[in-house]
């Protein structure tokens, strides 16, 4: 009850500036996302007790001139959805407030805020409900731009864990600077940045643990006629090591960071290849939530470097990223390195290979690997090598070719040859062996008459692994800009697993949008595996039932 009127207080606070009400603004939004879980033998599914679970997300924001202020309400009744972190179930109030003021190149904010800190990898906020992230910093954050060249961001916190905060205290600092406009350079863009962030936790009885662990980070980024690129690299002092909540032993443990981007744009054709080194980097707001499965109390952003991709079958062996230090009997890992690199090329309108309308090619290729280490298990010691010839985690070749036929047909043909450790697809210990696997697919879009279309995707996946091949189907008709229904099928028609046997995946929906309000429904089943946005990955767990969603904004 203080969460609500103390929210609503951040609210009015704002709204005490504007004494002309036509003078300000309210907008926001509604989001609500349920489901309906149903026992399903096919898969060995239970609903258990809560078999209805909604997401619900209220969010209301007030402008005056140089002021806005805001507050979040959310509710997990009778529990949130499935797969999302318990700390959300039979949860609802107020979760998210805040009082911002901008003017003449000074932003202060009170309340909950998010930030990022360069590309992320010391500091990043955010919030995803489709992942079930939402890590907000509540405190204060100024922000200052002393010239057009010269900016500055101080914040201190605590991080929102579910409705409460975690137990770490978060400190940080930012600095950018345009050194091409600072020292009228004009051949080259050059722009430099370096990072501080500190998180303070009290150590309790536990004299060994660091009551602050440091993180420092310079980055330098360039563009010079067609080719730009950059170079992050990020240092964090000794923290110990937690496992579930539990300490692995009395010893502390530093960790670093270096991504390296470079890239080549012209008409037609983009090139472009990063380069990462995670070693230990895994930085919480608590050292007890350490490798988490639900990303809860991240400080950081370590997105998988890989392809993002669209279709059924292509999102079964996703990369999840491997940053974190294991040294016990079972498991050894220090962290991970690779690279990925990009190409797409536009063969020309015209041209033989291009038609009448042009073609669009990409390609892309990835390889990642744990670093190459020894492990001194009984010590909990271990010495890695820069890049080493680690065990390889994950490699992936692909390739997509767009290509419109008539003013009424374009297809996309997908090809992807991927290998993957069985600890990065089932979440688990490391070098257990590798699932190799080949998946084409063919997507085609017909557009019809008055704003109506029909898409179909055909894929097929082979392996002689794990679950072996399989098929799947999507079928989607647009009635309109507006309306829209589909039908899918993924079937395992090589499992070979008598227990699990040859399962299909089916769904049936559709949604309805009309100006700032979106609907959308649909009834199945629910693979089980790793499902990732933004390079970002949770479990879900599988299941069946009917789910839906309301989106209106203001």
């Amino acid at each position: 009850m203080k969460k609500i009127i103390f929210g609503f207080a951040i609210l009015y606070s704002g709204l005490f500036f504007a004494q002309e009400q036509d003078k300000g603004y309210f907008f926001g939004g509604f989001e609500s996302n349920y489901q309906w879980l149903l026992e399903d033998e096919g898969i060995n599914f239970l609903p258990g007790d809560d078999n209805f679970r909604a997401n619900n997300y209220f969010q209301l924001n007030y402008n005056y001139g140089n002021f806005t202020a805001g507050v979040q309400h959310e509710s997990y009744l009778p529990a949130a959805l499935l797969g999302y972190s318990p700390v959300y179930d039979n949860n609802n109030g107020i979760a998210h407030y805040y009082l911002n003021y901008k003017n003449d190149g000074l932003d202060i904010t009170g309340g909950y805020f998010y930030e990022q800190f360069g590309s992320g990898l010391i500091l990043r906020s955010w919030e995803d409900r489709q992942l079930g992230i939402n890590n907000a910093i509540r405190g204060v954050r100024i922000k200052y731009a002393f010239t057009d060249y010269l900016d500055f961001t101080a914040l201190y916190g605590q991080q929102r864990n579910g409705f409460a905060l975690s137990d770490g205290v978060v400190q940080g600092l930012d600095a950018n600077i345009d050194l091409s406009t600072a020292l009228a350079i004009e051949t080259v863009d050059l722009r430099l940045g370096a990072s501080y962030v500190n998180r303070y936790q009290d150590t309790g009885i536990e004299e060994y643990l660091p009551g602050n662990v440091n993180a420092v980070s310079g980055r330098l980024d360039f563009v010079k006629d067609n080719v730009y690129g950059g170079v992050e690299v990020v240092s964090r002092s000794k923290d110990a090591l937690f496992i579930e909540g539990l300490p692995v032993s009395q010893k502390l443990y530093d960790a670093t960071a270096m991504q390296v981007n470079l890239g080549y744009a012209q008409k037609g054709l983009g090139i472009n290849s990063s380069f990462r080194r995670l070693e230990n980097f895994s930085f919480y707001a608590d050292r007890e939530a350490q490798g988490n499965v639900f990303n809860e109390q991240i400080l950081n952003y370590v997105p998988a470097l890989t392809k993002q991709q669209d279709y059924l079958l292509t999102n079964i062996y996703v990369y999840n990223a491997q940053p974190g230090l294991n040294i016990d009997n079972v498991d050894q890992k220090a962290g991970e390195v690779g690279s990925q690199t990009d190409i797409y090329y536009s063969i020309k309108k015209g041209s033989t290979l291009g038609g009448k309308y042009g073609t669009k090619i990409a390609a892309n290729f990835s390889y990642w690997a744990g670093l190459d280490a020894t492990y001194n298990v009984p010590n909990r010691f271990y010495e890695a090598k820069f890049v080493g010839s680690g065990p390889r985690l994950f490699r992936d070749f692909n390739l997509e070719v767009k290509k419109r036929w008539t003013k009424g047909f374009s297809s996309v043909f997908t090809f992807q040859d991927v290998i993957i450790d069985k600890g990065v697809a089932q979440p688990g210990p490391l070098g257990q062996g590798d699932i190799s696997a080949q998946i084409a697919v063919f997507e085609g879009t017909f557009r019809l008459k008055d704003s109506k279309s029909l898409r179909f995707v055909t894929q097929h996946l082979w392996s002689e692994d794990d679950r072996k091949n399989w098929v799947a189907g999507v079928v989607e008709y647009n009635f309109n800009s507006r309306i829209n229904i589909y039908a899918l099928d993924s079937y395992n028609y090589g499992n070979e697993d008598e227990v699990v046997g040859k399962v299909h995946y089916y769904s049936v929906g559709g949604s309805y949008s009309k100006g700032r309000t979106r609907l959308s429904f649909n009834y199945g089943r629910q693979r089980g595996g790793l499902i990732c946005v933004g390079g970002v990955c949770r479990e879900v767990p599988e299941s069946n039932g009917l789910s839906g969603s309301i989106n209106v904004s203001f």
